[in-house]
């Protein structure tokens, strides 16, 4: 009852603050009553929202000082930890120019795929460098069987390629406007110089043409210059290019980035280079395996292309020589017999396989784990990729290097590129196959001569020392084609592993 008779003085209170204050005075009363609570409950949640902000700032910037102890190891919500290309050239100091008296302007037009012609760019500007010439920014292919557009700058970074080497070699985007008048109206001389050739061969019969037409021009590149033989000045600068000053577009790089992590995440992982596109097999008349019609398209597509000089071709002969490309049956089987994890990651580093899922459904069975950039990424990611094969090849090639084995089914140009780029890395371990033993062991064991166990141990045995371990190049004397390819084992370079990629000239 006392609760009651004051809850209605308050009210009869109320009633007479009400008529009080009058009717215009009411509504400021309510308004203010009503505003007041939001406007505090707005400041003290931005008052404590700025706070938490200061918090995390400073508890930030301790874990910076203090390391691992406070937030430097805690997970961000925002991002994925970052990858790092092992691969990727370290940022240097630019190098102050070189100057020389300029003997005339080089132009190179390149041929092949990306890693052939990325061992003829080395070569050609440890030429231009000996010359003392110009070099104008190479050339690529848009010719060969690929048919890609890609320009120089759509691959390489341009502008690290020419300031990374200016203190070798004066390198141009394009010739200077008078000479590129005279190059249009065909005021030029062009060759292709000789295979295999060493340095003399460049002072005393291209040098010559450089200083009387000013401009030249030569139309191949790939493998005009020696794997041995040569001053060790040279070799240590094709390497300084290779390694250094041949860095891919920021683009290829982050989105190589992005295919190790996705990788990483998930454990160690192989990188397969499965060389049996169309055009490998064509072009070789590999067809082991193949049906009657493919066999037919095979021997059309050689025919088709008229610089593919080799038509008539004996195919099983060709294989027992080792001189084709595993198939993909073959590959299962040698990674098995080599005691390859089956539940290991293996990325597929190629073009389409010929034959499609069929001539993959051993390899998927042996191991299951079969991934390739196209089943990684999103088709958004790689459509600025489509119809340009070199930017894909780059994402391989990336990808390649940064793998816990690297395997090529045939010792094509990426192959030994990428061997010899991993044991600028530290040796990684790079399984060279020696195919010519391993045909004949399958065939063994598929006609029931050989057993398992012997297969395995025997296709052990033989690659115990074809790691990409340290060892000297094979020089063969009158038949460079015969002996190892130099990007395939630089050792000159190699005990250059913790000095500058520096060359020594005077």
């Amino acid at each position: 009852m006392l609760k009651m008779c004051k809850s209605e003085d308050s009210v009869e209170e109320w009633e007479m603050k009400v008529k009080l204050l009058g009717n215009g005075k009411v509504e400021k009363l309510k308004n203010s009553m009503v505003s007041r609570s939001p406007m505090k409950l707005w400041m003290i949640r931005a008052i404590t929202t700025v706070l938490l902000w200061t918090c995390v700032v400073q508890l930030m910037a301790l874990g910076e000082l203090w390391g691992p102890r406070l937030l430097k190891g805690w997970p961000s919500c925002f991002s994925h930890p970052p990858v790092e290309l092992t691969s990727i050239p370290a940022k240097v100091i630019l190098p102050p120019k070189r100057i020389y008296k300029n003997n005339g302007y080089l132009m190179v037009s390149c041929n092949g795929g990306l890693n052939q012609m990325r061992a003829a760019i080395c070569d050609m500007v440890a030429i231009a460098r000996y010359l003392n010439v110009t070099l104008i920014v190479p050339e690529l292919d848009k010719t060969s069987f690929w048919n890609d557009p890609s320009e120089f700058q759509d691959i390489f970074d341009v502008d690290h390629f020419i300031t990374s080497l200016r203190d070798e070699v004066r390198i141009l985007k394009e010739l200077p406007p008078r000479l590129k008048t005279r190059v249009e109206m065909g005021m030029f001389y062009s060759l292709p110089p000789v295979s295999w050739s060493n340095i003399s061969y460049y002072v005393h019969q291209i040098l010559p043409l450089v200083q009387k037409y000013k401009v030249l021009h030569l139309n191949k590149t790939d493998a005009r210059l020696a794997n041995n033989g040569l001053p060790v000045e040279i070799q240590k600068l094709r390497c300084r290019i290779n390694f250094n000053a041949l860095k891919f577009t920021s683009q290829i790089e982050e989105l190589g980035r992005r295919v190790v992590r996705i990788l990483r995440e998930k454990g160690p992982f192989l990188v397969l280079h499965l060389r049996y596109e169309m055009d490998m097999l064509a072009f070789s008349g590999c067809a082991h395996g193949c049906n009657s019609d493919e066999e037919q398209e095979l021997t059309r597509m050689r025919y088709a292309y008229p610089w593919w000089k080799e038509k008539v071709i004996n195919s099983e002969m060709k294989r027992k020589e080792g001189l084709c490309p595993l198939t993909p049956e073959e590959t299962a089987l040698v990674l098995k017999a080599l005691g390859i994890d089956r539940y290991v990651q293996i990325y597929i580093a190629a073009g389409e396989i010929y034959g499609g899922e069929r001539r993959m459904k051993s390899l998927a069975a042996a191991f299951p784990n079969l991934v390739r950039k196209e089943t990684l990424l999103e088709p958004s990611d790689l459509k600025f990729f489509q119809n340009h094969s070199s930017q894909m090849a780059a994402l391989d090639y990336l990808v390649s290097l940064e793998s816990d084995i690297f395997v090529p089914t045939y010792d094509g140009n990426m192959a030994k590129v990428v061997e010899g780029h991993r044991r600028f890395l530290g040796f990684k371990k790079t399984i060279s196959l020696d195919r010519k033993l391993l045909v004949n062991l399958i065939d063994q064991y598929n006609d029931g001569s050989l057993t398992w166990d012997e297969f395995s141990s025997t296709v052990k045995e033989a690659h115990a020392d074809r790691m990409g371990s340290p060892r000297t190049r094979v020089i063969v004397p009158d038949k460079p084609k015969e002996e190892d390819y130099f990007y395939a084992n630089p050792h000159e370079c190699l005990q250059l592993l913790d000095e500058p990629l520096r060359s020594t000239w005077t």
